[in-house]
Order: structure tokens, then sequence, then C-alpha cells
């Protein structure tokens, strides 16, 4: 008898039967980084008040309680429905909406009105309880493919909504608002993650026709025609809210996505020309055709010219304030409390960005984009780490929903191309766009959890065990019952099926 053998006998006898670990589940360091994260939005908080009052705020205690409950409970609700999901996505997201929620206070001590950081609190308290539903409720986020068009056509409902008689708002300038007594919601934000979904088990679906090489032109080669209808059709609805929501920011957004999923899914750069050369028309057509759309862009292009920075409405006062004070500010700061971000309109929402660069300097600005810059590429690496297509586009396009939005939003501010009234996630006042976000939170979370959870843990109650009943002849070392995670989605059954042999997940 071997030495080996000898060992695993006396294991064996001892009880001591080794049993293999799974990955480590990285909760209590991301309890860490979450305390870490509300110090530093408290810290944020108090030097506001030093710096603008100079008395430390009364109710500092409280908001860092409340950011802190907020943190933890999420943190609980990891521990029980999804201990293995990603632990860098919440202390980042806490931090982020900390800081807004700072800076958001600071403008309003400036204007002495306060109600707009109370406000945003309420927002992020509903966004985090929506944020922990998704976790609880949805045990496997495949159970979204079922649904790709019920998803599309809810999306386009809530686009269209504002448009209703008597319900939509117009709100500088723009029709994207509806009004709910003394509220009001964008409901568009939640149309995104909708369109996200749909455009995922669409493209996981068709994927294979929509890599079918066409003719060839200008050393291109194109996609069939019969394989553009949903080009056209994605295409169609952003010129449908440019136009009659005068919202071009929301347009570039939903198209921007899907070319963006699209060319994930096929791998061909020619829808990247197509979709950028189709909006690019009519962008060109919307700037000769509707006077909104040509206020923005001369706005854009002659910002320092005394006709636009004096005209009303659709001058460049804002842009132009905006970018001196980033300038006052420069590499440092002035520090909280100590700048002057009042005096440009919007400068808790819209142009949040400049505000924190007065104030805490170039440097601080990097640190903030660097925030957004790891969320991007935790989304990414749970992309990469997913063991089905769905769920890696998926999480690709939720990841890029936010990446490209904060891309249109710093842009605009800093004069890279034309404002657009998109909000920065997380930071900016706002409660739709923070609700949305929180949202998509939750779902990179559950997707994360099922990306490192082990397969002998993976049973959501949505995958379908399946027995194999062929008369082949088995042996001792073959499961009898096909393992949840290495199966198939079936679209004519609405139900997973066992994977072939070297089949391709889907």
């Amino acid at each position: 008898m071997s030495r080996a053998t000898l060992d695993d006998y006396y294991k064996s006898a001892a009880g001591q039967e080794e049993t293999p670990k799974g990955p480590r589940t990285y909760r209590n360091v991301e309890l860490v980084l979450i305390l870490i994260a509300v110090v530093v939005a408290g810290g944020a908080y108090t030097l506001v008040g030093i710096g603008a009052s100079d008395a430390i705020p009364a109710n500092v205690y409280s908001y860092t309680g409340i950011l802190a409950a907020f943190g933890i409970g999420i943190n609980i609700v990891l521990r029980i429905r999804a201990k293995y999901a990603d632990p860098i996505l919440v202390p980042t997201a806490i931090m982020l909406n900390g800081l807004g929620l700072a800076m958001i206070f600071r403008i309003g001590v400036a204007k002495d009105n306060t109600r707009a950081a109370d406000s945003q609190l309420i927002w992020m308290g509903l966004g985090v309880i929506l944020c922990a539903t998704v976790i609880f409720v949805l045990r496997d986020h495949r159970a979204l493919r079922n649904w790709p068009y019920v998803a599309f056509l809810a999306g386009v409902f809530f686009l269209l909504l504002p448009l209703v008689p008597g319900l939509g708002r117009t709100i500088n300038g723009s029709r994207i608002w509806i009004g709910l007594g003394p509220f009001s919601f964008q409901p568009g934000e939640i149309a995104k993650i909708l369109l996200a979904i749909f455009f995922a088990g669409y493209f996981v679906n068709y994927r294979d026709q929509l890599r079918l090489a066409g003719p060839r032109f200008l050393g291109m080669r194109l996609p069939r025609l019969r394989d553009t209808g949903p080009l056209i059709i994605a295409w169609i609805i952003a010129v449908a809210v440019m136009v009659f929501q005068t919202d071009l920011g929301s347009a570039l957004l939903f198209f921007g996505l899907f070319v963006a999923m699209l060319y994930v899914a096929t791998g061909i750069k020619t829808w990247i020309v197509l979709g950028l050369s189709m909006f690019g028309a009519a962008a060109v057509s919307a700037y000769f055709l509707f006077s909104h759309f040509s206020l923005r862009v001369d706005a854009w292009l002659n910002a320092l010219s005394p006709e636009e920075f004096n005209r009303t409405p659709g001058g460049s006062y804002q842009l132009v304030q905006g970018m001196f004070g980033m300038a006052n500010g420069g590499l440092f700061g002035t520090g909280f409390g100590e700048g002057r971000p009042q005096i440009v309109p919007y400068s808790d929402s819209d142009f949040i960005i400049s505000s924190f660069g007065e104030e805490i300097g170039m440097i601080g600005l990097f640190a903030i984009l660097m925030l957004y810059l790891i969320m991007f590429q935790r989304g990414v690496k749970i992309a990469g780490n997913l063991r089905d297509h769905f769920g890696t586009l998926l999480s690709l396009g939720l990841s890029f929903l936010m990446a490209f939005q904060t891309f249109i939003v710093v842009g605009g501010v800093t004069r890279l191309i034309p404002l657009t009234g998109l909000t920065t996630p997380y930071l900016a006042a706002g409660g739709s766009s923070l609700v949305a976000n929180w949202i998509i939170l939750g779902l990179l979370l559950r997707m994360s959890d099922n990306a490192r959870r082990p397969q002998e843990e993976f049973q959501t109650g949505v995958l379908q065990a399946v027995t194999d009943t062929s008369p082949k002849v088995r042996t001792d070392k073959e499961p009898d019952v096909v393992d949840y995670v290495t199966t198939d989605y079936n679209p004519n059954t609405s139900g997973y099926a066992p994977r072939q042999a070297g089949g391709e997940l889907q």
C-alpha cells in the first residue's frame, strides 16, 4: 500500500475527509470598503459646512449614519442572497453617491435651501431598496432572456409616456418628464434598462444571422439588407426621441447602446460605421430643422462670443461659467465650501462636474472619473467571467450605459461635445437617474454572483435539472443529472436543455 493511499485511509478513518473550498466571498472586504467610502463622504460633508459657514453641519452624524445604514444593508443582503457578488461595486457607488450628496448640500447652503440634498437622500434610499429587491427577486439573470419582446414593448412604452397629453411635462425645452402630482419622473431612465435587456436577448438569438456578410462597398463588407432591420428600427426610435422630445442626450445614449451591443455580439466593425453615419445624418438634419438643436450647437461652437454668451434663452452663459469655475479651481481646487459653484445654473445637476472641478480641482475630478472607470472595469470583468452569452451582453451593455453617459456629461461640460442635458450617474441631483443606476447596480451584482458561484451551489430554481434517460451505456463516474450551469437555453421551450459535448454556451 502506497503512502498516499495510507494517508487517504487514515483521513477517512478519522473523519477528516477534505472538501474542496469554493472561491472567497470577500463580503468582509466589501464591508471595510463601504465604511471607508462612508468616512470619505462624511468628511466631505463636514468640510462643506466648515468651508461655507465655519461650523460643522448639525446633521452630519445623522447623514453619515443613514449612508452607513444603506451600505451595511446592501452588504447584509449580499451575504444572504448573493455572497459571491463583486465586492467593489457597492463601495464605489456609495462613495460616488455620498460625494454627490455633499456637493448638492454645498450648493443648497449657498442658496439657503438644502431641500435638494434631503430629497436626494430619499431617492437614494429608494434606489437602495430597489437594488436589494432585484437581488432578492431575481435568482438568476438568465430568466430575463425569456422576456425580450416584453422588455422591448415596456421600454418603448416608457419612452413614449412623456408624449401623453396631460401627463408629460416640458422642462428646459425637452419633453422627457411625466408629472405625478408634486413629483416629476423621467421614464426614459427605466426605458434604457429595459432596452438593454431586449438588445441582449435579441442579439443572442440572432447573432448568427447578423454575422453573415453581404456585398463589399468602399473596402467594407456590408451586412445583408434584410439584417439591417433592427438597426433601422433603433435609428427610428432615436430620431423620434430627438424630434418629438427634443432630447439629444437620450437619443445618443439609446442609439449608442444599441450599436455597442450589436458590435460586441457580432464583432463586425461595419455596424459601428453604419450606426455612426446614420446618427450623424440625423443630428445634422435636426440642426437645420429644429431651433432647439441649432441653439445648442451654436452655443458649443461659439461659446465665448458675446452674442452667444448674452443670448437668452439658449446661450452659452452656463457653459462658460462652468469652464471659468473649473479654471478657478486649478489643480487642487479651492476647497469644499470655498468656491462659488452656485453661480452656474443647474450646478447641482447638469453641471455638478464643474462644481467638483472648482472645489476639489483637476486632481479630485480625475479621482472621481477613476471611480467611474473602476465601475466600468468591474462590469467588463463580470461579463468576461459569465458562462452565458446573454449575461455577457447584458453586463457589457449596462456597464457601457454608465460609462457612455458619464462621457456625454463630462464631454458637454468641458466643451468636447454639445450639451445634452444628461446627468452624471450617482453624483448629480435627480431621482430618476439615481434610482435607475441603483437598479443597474443590482443587476450587475446578481450577474457577478452567478459568474463566481461554484457549480454545485448553482441551484436557483430557474434552471431545471434534466435527467439523461438515453439508453447509452454509462459509467459510474458519469453524473446522473446534467449540471445547472453547463446547459444551453432552448428558445422553443423557454427553458434550458443539456449542452452537447463541445457545444458553445448560449
